[in-house]
């Protein structure tokens, strides 16, 4: 059975995390700053509520009568607790024989074109264990995108107006950037268990390296640029973010009213069609803000019953990273339009530089992860070298019309004088002489 280490890395940074906030708040209340104090409050408590929430919501204890975990759950302990239970279930795992255990059948993967299907029997200690991880998995994509990453973003804005680095804010970004990059490495090996669900999928320790040095260059860079962009244009960067979010939040909906498809009905058997819309609309505003900062590796589909797109697309991969550079890029160019002298002392063109690059860095790392490590590569009907050999089929087809046309237009405009051109002109002659010739002959007879 495997050692649930996944559980302990989402306790450690949720428990981390809040307590560095907590105590954040508190030096800013010392120091009078009520606005910094507010917000550091709100994007620490409010991950905790939702956290607690997911929890709850995968272990289906609202149709369960656990009033003691539900009250745990209230009071923001149900992490610590249901870390209690996982290595309790853990340590006591194959002490006491279980009655009966259930037989799950998985594809192995293609080896010289050919795939097994292996039975493996599962227990209940196994199962809930499985179940559990599967909820702090959850609950750390959750932690990251609606606390972590607008916690690091709001630390990063107050360092740069007072100009100063204070040893427990920096501290808590690192937590904070941490926890981010976790929970996108978490969304990654979700999104890829959910697509090839029939398959046993092992992650090897070089996919988990590339999938760490993607996300952390990603976030990073998309962060630091978002703060520089709203530290000079304070009133620019709120149509920056909405637009961003609602682009994202209102798309899968989008797409799902025109299915004219209806709503899923096994997300919840408990629930109503308007507890289902709920909770969709809660599971795209977590979508909306994933894409916020970096790629979310899948792509919602509202009217299937897996909620997720499992076809892999190149194109909108490509096309998502494609914008957010010129997005990056153009937000980088206007801070540098409009600096103050808050950065007399930095090298701006360098720190342009920096952030393109460090964002370049992190699409080169996806795609080594795509190419090389995803665990399921074979399975992928078309892979990423292929993908950009078409990319630079379709501009070498985009050059070549403007091409042709300079060489009409050079044609063009030769003058009788150019020696080039009397040669042509004197041929077309003799071809027309011997056309004429041989048409006089063929008269004659």
């Amino acid at each position: 059975m495997k050692f649930p280490g996944s559980v302990l890395v989402s306790l450690f940074l949720f428990v981390a995390e809040t307590v560095a906030a907590l105590y954040l708040s508190s030096t800013y209340r010392s120091a009078g700053d009520r606005i910094w104090q507010s917000l550091t409050l709100l994007f620490a408590l409010l991950p905790c509520a939702l956290v607690q929430f997911s929890l709850v919501f995968v272990h289906r204890d609202l149709s369960r009568d656990r009033p003691l975990v539900l009250l745990l759950h209230i009071l923001q302990l149900g992490p610590i607790v249901r870390c209690v239970e996982v290595f309790y279930i853990y340590f006591h795992a194959g002490r006491i024989e279980e009655p009966y255990v259930s037989i799950t059948k998985k594809r192995q993967m293609p080896r010289d074109g050919h795939s097994e299907e292996v039975e493996k029997e599962v227990g209940q200690a196994e199962g809930k264990l499985f179940t559990h991880r599967s909820a702090f998995s959850r609950a750390s994509v959750i932690q990251a995108f609606l606390g972590s990453a607008p916690q690091l973003t709001l630390q990063l804005y107050i360092c740069v107006l007072q100009q100063e680095i204070a040893a427990a804010r920096s501290v808590f970004m690192v937590l904070s950037l941490l926890s981010i990059v976790y929970g996108a490495l978490r969304c990654n090996i979700l999104a890829i268990k959910i697509k090839y669900d029939d398959y046993d999928v092992s992650v090897k320790p070089a996919a988990y390296l590339c999938v760490f040095l993607w996300r952390s260059f990603e976030i990073a860079t998309r962060v630091i640029v978002l703060v520089l962009f709203s530290s000079v244009l304070q009133i620019w960067i709120l149509p920056v973010v909405l637009v961003n979010f609602f682009a994202f939040f209102f798309h899968p909906w989008i797409l799902f009213w025109q299915s004219k498809s209806a709503l899923p009905e096994n997300i919840e058997k408990a629930l109503s069609k308007v507890g289902t819309a709920i909770v969709l609309g809660l599971l795209t505003f977590l979508y909306a803000g994933i894409n916020m900062f970096c790629w979310s590796a899948v792509q919602l589909k509202l009217n299937d019953s897996d909620l997720i797109d499992k076809s892999q697309n190149w194109y909108r991969l490509a096309f998502y990273y494609i914008i957010r550079f010129f997005e990056n890029a153009f937000l980088l160019l206007m801070w540098y339009m409009y600096k103050t002298d808050v950065y007399m002392y930095v090298c701006a063109p360098f720190l342009v530089l920096q952030l393109l690059i460090g964002y370049c860095i992190a699409v080169l790392f996806m795609l080594v992860f795509y190419q090389f490590c995803h665990p399921c590569k074979k399975l992928f009907s078309s892979n990423i070298s292929e993908g950009l050999a078409m990319c630079f089929r379709f501009f070498c087809f985009i050059c070549k019309p403007g091409t042709s046309s300079n060489s009409v237009e050079k044609a063009d405009l030769k003058s009788p004088d150019d020696p080039d051109y009397n040669t042509q002109a004197s041929y077309k002659a003799s071809e027309s002489q011997n056309g004429n010739a041989h048409h006089s002959v063929s008269s004659n007879a």
